[in-house]
C-alpha cells in the first residue's frame, strides 16, 4: 500500500472550468516539494458536487488541460475519469490507479479548504488507505483549523497527510468566467492557448467571432 513503493505520482484533480495559472503553480510547488516524478493533471467528469449547466462540455476542458500543461514535461493529462460513465468518486479512482500500478506511491493535491471537507466523500477510509494526501495552505484559514483538522483525520483515518506551505495564487475558476463576461483581460491568469482555445469556442458565452 501507500508509502512501500519506489515511484511517487502526484494527482491534481478538478472540474477545470477553466483550468488557470493558479492550478499549475500548486501542481509545480507539490511535484517539487514531494519530489515527485510527475503530477497527473486529471480533469472530473461528472461531479456530485457540481452543478452540471455552468461546466462546460468535457471534450472542451480536457482540451483545454493538453493546452496549458503541452510544455511541461512533468504534467500528464489523466482520463480515467471522464472516461467513465455516472458521477466520479475519487475512492474508485485510486482503486483503479493502485490496481494497475502497484509500484506506485500517489500523492492526492488539495487546498486546505478542500482538506476541512474531505471526510465527507465518499468512502474516505479508502481514500486516505491508498494515498498521501498533500494539503496547500490557503491565508484564509488558520494554522490551528489546519493542524486540528489534519489531527482529526490522523486519528479517525490512519490519514498521511503533508501540509504544504507555499504562498497562495489567489485565482478561480469562477474569477476566470466572471472576468470572461466582464470583457477583461485574462492574460498571466491563463495559459494564451487557452484563452486563444476559449474564444475561437466561444466558451463561457464569449462570441466566438
Amino acid at each position: 500500500m501507500k508509502g512501500k513503493q519506489s515511484r511517487k505520482i502526484g494527482i491534481l484533480g478538478g472540474t477545470f472550468n477553466p483550468i488557470h495559472v493558479g492550478h499549475l503553480i500548486l501542481a509545480q510547488n507539490a511535484l517539487e516539494y514531494c519530489g515527485l516524478e510527475k503530477v497527473l493533471i486529471m480533469p472530473s467528469g461528472c461531479s456530485y458536487f457540481k452543478d452540471p449547466e455552468t461546466i462546460a462540455d468535457t471534450a472542451h476542458r480536457i482540451k483545454m488541460v493538453e493546452l496549458a500543461i503541452e510544455d511541461n514535461d512533468c504534467f500528464e493529462l489523466s482520463t480515467i475519469e471522464t472516461d467513465r460513465d455516472g458521477n466520479s468518486y475519487t475512492y474508485e479512482t485510486l482503486d483503479i490507479l493502485c490496481r494497475d500500478n502497484p509500484d506506485v506511491s500517489y500523492y492526492y493535491i488539495i487546498g486546505a479548504d478542500t482538506l476541512l471537507y474531505m471526510d465527507t466523500w465518499k468512502n474516505p477510509g479508502d481514500i486516505f488507505s491508498k494515498c498521501t494526501v498533500v494539503c496547500a495552505k490557503r491565508d484564509g484559514l488558520s494554522d490551528t483549523v489546519i493542524d486540528n483538522k489534519v489531527r482529526f483525520l490522523k486519528e479517525q483515518y490512519d490519514a498521511d497527510i503533508v501540509v504544504m506551505d507555499c504562498g497562495e495564487i489567489g485565482i478561480s475558476s469562477t474569477d476566470i468566467r466572471e472576468r470572461l463576461l466582464s470583457k477583461k483581460s485574462l492574460k498571466y491568469y491563463i495559459n494564451d492557448k487557452v484563452i486563444r482555445y476559449i474564444k475561437e469556442n466561444g466558451l463561457y458565452g464569449i462570441n466566438s467571432n
